[in-house]
Order: structure tokens, then C-alpha cells, then sequence
């Protein structure tokens, strides 16, 4: 099967697909972190009517998270605010022409936030915990073709916030405290450019539900 990850840098659901035969390829404006040949550094727009079988995206979520939400208050920033809902639009707009793209198996994922009441609403909501991964951050898909993700720790709870003391959880989501130990703790160690990466228990879960081992993969076992 040919797998285009699109906005992915960091190789890690590509590989989770080539380790199981398939043709998969990522594509970013940015080099390939792990300097692996199967990776486009191009706009991904222009690969989209190349005869894949399946794309999976990440496309920035800068100007689409609700993080950002208080940032697009024009009375009070003003021009800068201005600035920001048009990129935010341009955003939404590349959103879309992926979530359009002629392919015929497609999987979205972004934060909780514009996409979901400007265009529509996410497939699934997924947690890093859900798939062995010991952080709280919801993850939207949006899906076409495929079956919704299923957890691989399905008795898993939230991770605690290791006696992180938070005096203002976040207003824009619930379980803030959870969502604030994620980024204060891991932004300590991993720069933003990492913290982007897909979380390596999810990657694996979509190689694994979405894609099956090809024959030349069934036979090498």
C-alpha cells in the first residue's frame, strides 16, 4: 500500500508502515529529522494526485488550536489580531484541501479547536494514554475510509500531574491542570519542533489497525 504522512518531519508513522511492508512516504517543508530517503521536503499539495492509496496529516495547528483562542481578540491586539485570523483561515483552507484530497483512505489529526466548528466535527477524540503513552493531550481525527482508532490500553486513566501545582488551570480545556503539567514538564526537556512529533504508542496503532502487513512482509515471517 502507498502511505503519504503529510507535515510529518519526524519519519515516525512512516516508519511505523514501511516496518510493515508498505510504501509509505512522508512529506514536509522541513528535512526529515532522522535523514531517512523516503521523505518529500516539498509542499505536500503537490503530491496529492499521485496515486496514493492512503494519506495521514498533521497539518499545523498554530492558528487552528484553541490554545490561541484569546490571541484573536481584535479589540485588543488590534492589526495583530487581524493578522492572526487570516492565517488562521489560510489554515483552514489547508485543512480542507487535504481533507479533499483524491485519496481514498485519509486520516486528519489535529488538536481540539477551529476546525471543528468552521468545517466539522472530528471522527474521533483520541488520548496519548489511550495507546501506552503516559500524557493527557486530546487529539482529534478526522477519518475517511477507515475505522476508528482503537485504544491499545483501553483501561488506561489519566497520568497524575506528578505534584505539578498549577494555580490557574487553563479556561480553554477542561482537565487544564493535566494539559499544563503535559506542556510545562515536557517543554523543560523537548523543544517545540519535538513536541510536535506524533506520540510513537499512536503511530504504531495506525500502522498497525490501518495498514496490513503486505505479502512480501506475511512471507519474511
Amino acid at each position: 500500500m502507498r502511505v503519504l504522512v503529510a507535515c510529518e518531519y519526524s519519519g515516525r508513522v512512516r516508519e511505523a508502515f514501511r516496518k510493515l511492508g508498505h510504501d509509505a512516504w512522508s512529506c514536509d517543508l522541513l528535512p526529515a529529522d532522522d535523514g531517512s530517503p523516503y521523505h518529500y521536503q516539498c509542499d505536500v499539495l503537490t503530491l496529492l494526485d499521485k496515486g496514493w492509496d492512503m494519506m495521514i496529516a498533521h497539518p499545523p495547528c498554530a492558528y487552528l488550536s484553541s490554545a490561541g483562542n484569546r490571541w484573536f481578540n481584535v479589540q485588543r491586539y488590534g492589526d495583530k489580531a487581524v493578522l492572526r485570523k487570516k492565517l488562521r483561515q489560510e489554515a483552514l483552507e489547508f485543512f480542507k484541501s487535504l481533507y479533499n484530497a483524491p485519496i481514498e483512505l485519509i486520516a486528519i489529526e489535529n488538536p481540539i479547536g477551529h476546525v471543528s466548528t468552521a468545517f466539522k466535527k472530528p471522527s474521533q477524540i483520541i488520548q496519548p494514554y489511550q495507546f501506552g503513552e503516559p500524557h493527557f493531550k486530546p487529539t482529534c481525527l478526522w477519518l475517511q475510509g477507515l475505522p476508528l482508532l482503537t485504544a491499545t490500553t483501553p483501561g488506561a486513566t489519566k497520568p497524575e500531574p506528578l505534584g505539578v501545582t498549577i494555580r490557574k488551570p487553563s479556561k480553554y480545556y477542561r482537565g487544564g491542570e493535566v494539559k499544563r503539567h503535559y506542556f510545562t514538564q515536557l517543554a523543560k526537556t523537548r523543544s517545540g519542533h519535538e513536541r510536535s512529533y506524533t506520540f510513537q504508542g499512536i503511530a504504531d496503532a495506525m500502522a498497525q489497525q490501518w495498514g496490513q502487513p503486505t505479502n512480501n512482509e506475511k512471507e519474511s515471517r
